[in-house]
């Protein structure tokens, strides 16, 4: 494997034409947090003199060629920190290996007041968008900092309800975003229900939102992509924090040892003492409750140009609910993953990377009533193998190429009173490889051209995915971008609104062919005040073969594969605003977003139940016409900030009964038969959606021996009585209609020691 790993670079560079001059100078190296020693994603670096400028890669390294000998001012940039600079002299024919540590100390106006369009380099590009960490952590929470739950606040991104943190992206379905915990596949990353997701805030280092037209690197969904790099640990000194909540407590441990470093965090569920109060004053109380996440790192520094890290990850949600005396219901899932990673400098040019991962998914509900057991087992095993590698020729170009092969495992089990009533296992092995150039001709011009090939064994499937985008800057605040991509999928998820732990993927086969869309964005990206930035993107997306489980279909024995599925299409549309202010004591964003999504599926809206041509389009209950968020934190002083959080929402589609037809004496039986009336699926909307979440933070110190926190915060502050659904008694004449709500006022408070 090392020799294909070494065979393959030199293979890629042999199809480039462009040749390294001998005359001209490079630059590379890690950008990294001078404190903990963490490599630093997407900061920015700039040599003032020639306006050329790059932006570190997911591994923190950053390679500059093509210069011309002589004396240049080196400035580097990222938000929260000190701006770098040093003055550096190129001789002909060097290869400066330039390794820069970068000072945190909270963002500081007098610090980044001036900067060159070449320090921005990658900081803003088109359908992407970053959250940081310590955000996630800062902002109001149900009971818990959640990952998911702060990307839901950016423009394009949607929430079901209170109790989901599933992500609706641009008019797609959870499945439709490809979710990466260090460059591993998570299948179904959710605690409690759907509540929360696995990924622990402590541990995470970097979290970016590819909303649409993402590059060919990535590949496998329709719609986005979302990566979580966890923490590498701190390379110079023992720290970490622990925080007490309400919900969950956390703790993370970090540090150096002779080879690298290392990093583990524990996040556990402490509902069991408000469990034990209730069950005594109310029935249906889980007889257990509890979920782990475990995230651990270990990096091996083996000389200045490898770098070798291993990342696990364990979660796992264990329910045992009563129904009534002989009746229980026990659910256990979670996720496993793993990932070896290998960083290779080979020249001052050209850097690879070789992944290898393993991903597990499982889900084993279990009912037993009256004594008869019902179980269902679902499981998704993933393992692959994965090399890229970027090449900077000159100032001109900067290639791409990369390959990710591997094997997917689906097993499907369903036992009734101890006996397999059936059983099903899908294995397919999947290949995907990309090739992307980044040009940038002039100053103004940047054009990144590729294009990425699938192929999947279930069904023999060879996909081809062509990417483009543009972007031209007409001056130093202005960037203007357009963006095509094709992308298949060859997963569909099958979901429970209620339980997230019910969930199951299939994939395509004969017959049941890979779903495919179509992404077309333009956007404008402007600073139009200093320290201000104002993002607008406006986009267009098809969806086509879309496929699901055919729920007109009684009795699945005996149907062939391919029998079981429907298929359909769609398409969404929207504009989206950012308009941010990341520097002073008041920073913040406002998120807002017009989108329209749609599907069409036979014997939907249509009178004739199989033909595809009567059907109509309609709105998926995420459809949200109108979504705003605003977001603002404010220094009080330096003890104390404040954080408030307002959402507004077009209210949810729904199904609406219109009518019931009661049926008496029919001829082939004695009883009473009931038909319901509803009008179109998804005709009608919940009321519109808005709440306001308050949060105030005391910083101080633990007895003088580490930094600590409070914090308290009010959840729905104003007590907004928000529809979830509606529930019909037809018992009562006229028939009666309950709101089901959700969330009520919740307070909350935690405490946070950081050493």
């Amino acid at each position: 494997m090392q020799k294909l790993f070494i065979f393959l670079p030199l293979l890629f560079i042999s199809f480039t034409d462009s040749l390294f001059s001998q005359d001209r100078a490079s630059l590379n190296g890690y950008i990294s947090d001078q404190r903990s020693g963490e490599t630093l994603i997407s900061a920015n670096i700039a040599l003032l003199e020639t306006g050329r400028g790059t932006s570190t890669n997911t591994s923190g390294y950053y390679s500059l060629t093509n210069i011309e000998p002589g004396t240049y001012t080196l400035v580097a940039t990222y938000i929260g920190y000190r701006r770098y600079e040093q003055e550096i002299e190129l001789e002909p024919g060097q290869s400066l290996r330039l390794d820069i540590e970068m000072i945190s100390e909270g963002i500081e106006l007098e610090e980044i007041t001036v900067r060159s369009e070449a320090e921005q380099e990658e900081q803003r590009n088109i359908g992407v968008s970053q959250i940081q960490t310590q955000l996630i952590r800062e902002l109001p929470a149900v009971l818990e900092p959640d990952v998911f739950r702060s990307v839901q606040l950016l423009p394009g991104v949607k929430a079901a309800s209170d109790f989901s943190s599933g992500l609706y992206v641009r008019g797609g379905s959870p499945d439709q975003t490809l979710i990466l915990l260090d460059e591993t596949t998570v299948y179904n990353p959710s605690h409690f229900f759907g509540f929360y997701s696995t990924f622990n805030p402590d541990a995470v280092k970097d979290i970016r939102l590819y909303k649409g037209g993402y590059p060919a690197e990535y590949g496998g969904r329709l719609g986005s992509v979302l990566t979580v790099f966890n923490k590498d640990g701190n390379r110079n000194e023992f720290g970490g924090t622990a925080s007490i909540g309400l919900l969950a407590s956390r703790a993370m441990i970090e540090g150096p040892y002779r080879y690298g470093s290392w990093m583990f965090a524990i996040r556990r569920s402490t509902l069991e003492p408000l469990l034990a109060i209730l069950r005594n004053q109310t029935d249906n109380i889980p007889d257990s409750f509890y979920f782990v996440d475990i995230n651990s790192k270990i990096n091996i520094d083996a000389s200045d140009n490898d770098r070798v890290s291993v990342a696990f990850y364990t979660g796992n949600d264990k329910v045992s609910v009563p129904i009534n005396d002989d009746a229980i219901i026990g659910l256990d899932y979670g996720n496993r993953t793993i990932s070896a990673n290998w960083r290779h400098i080979y020249s001052g040019n050209l850097f690879g990377t070789l992944t290898l991962t393993g991903s597990r998914y499982f889900n084993e509900p279990r009912f037993t009533i009256g004594g008869t057991n019902f179980e269902r087992n679902n499981e998704i095993q993933d393992y692959s193998i994965k090399a890229d590698f970027e090449y900077t020729p000159d100032g001109y170009h900067t290639l791409s190429a990369g390959i990710w092969s591997g094997s997917l495992t689906l097993d499907f089990r369903d036992r009734f009173d101890d006996q397999d009533t059936f059983n099903n296992r899908i294995q397919s092995y999947y290949t995907s490889f990309y090739i992307q150039d980044r040009w940038r001709p002039t100053d103004e011009w940047i054009i990144t051209g590729g294009i990425r090939g699938n192929y999947f064994s279930e069904g023999d499937y060879l996909r081809f995915e062509p990417r483009m985008s543009l972007e031209y800057r007409p001056g130093s605040r202005v960037r203007l971008q357009a963006a095509y991509g094709r992308y298949y999928q060859f997963l569909t998820l099958i979901t429970n609104e209620a339980f997230a732990g019910f969930d199951l993927w299939l994939t395509t086969d004969e017959g049941v062919p890979p779903s495919y869309g179509d992404q077309f964005i333009l956007g404008a990206k402007t600073i139009p005040f200093e320290n201000y930035g104002l993002d607008i993107e406006l986009y267009y997306r098809t969806m086509r073969d879309l496929f699901e489980l055919n729920p007109f279909v009684t009795d699945a024995a005996g149907l062939d594969y391919p029998d079981l599925f429907r298929f359909g299409r769609g398409y969404a549309y929207g504009v989206e605003l950012f308009f941010e202010r990341q520097e002073g004591p008041l920073t913040g964003f406002l998120g807002y977003t017009f989108g329209i999504t749609r599907r069409k599926f036979p014997g939907f809206n249509s009178m004739v139940l199989d033909d595809p041509a009567n059907a109509r389009f309609y709105p998926p209950k995420y459809d949200r016409t109108h979504d705003l968020n605003l977001v603002l934190n404010y220094d009080i002083s330096d003890n104390w900030r404040a954080t408030s959080v307002f959402s507004f929402a077009t209210g949810q589609a729904f199904t609406e009964p219109t009518g019931r037809t009661q049926l008496s004496n029919i001829p082939w039986s004695g009883t009473v038969r009931e038909t319901f009336i509803v009008e179109n699926l998804n005709a009608s909307r919940l009321p519109s959606y808005h709440r306001l979440d308050l949060g105030i933070s005391r910083f101080g110190s633990f007895f003088g021996l580490a930094e600590a926190e409070w914090q308290f915060q009010v959840i729905n502050a104003y007590s907004r009585r928000n529809i979830w659904f509606y529930q019909y008694d037809f018992d009562e004449n006229p028939v009666r209609r309950n709101d089901i709500g959700l969330l009520p006022v919740i307070p909350a408070i935690s405490y946070t020691v950081t050493f």
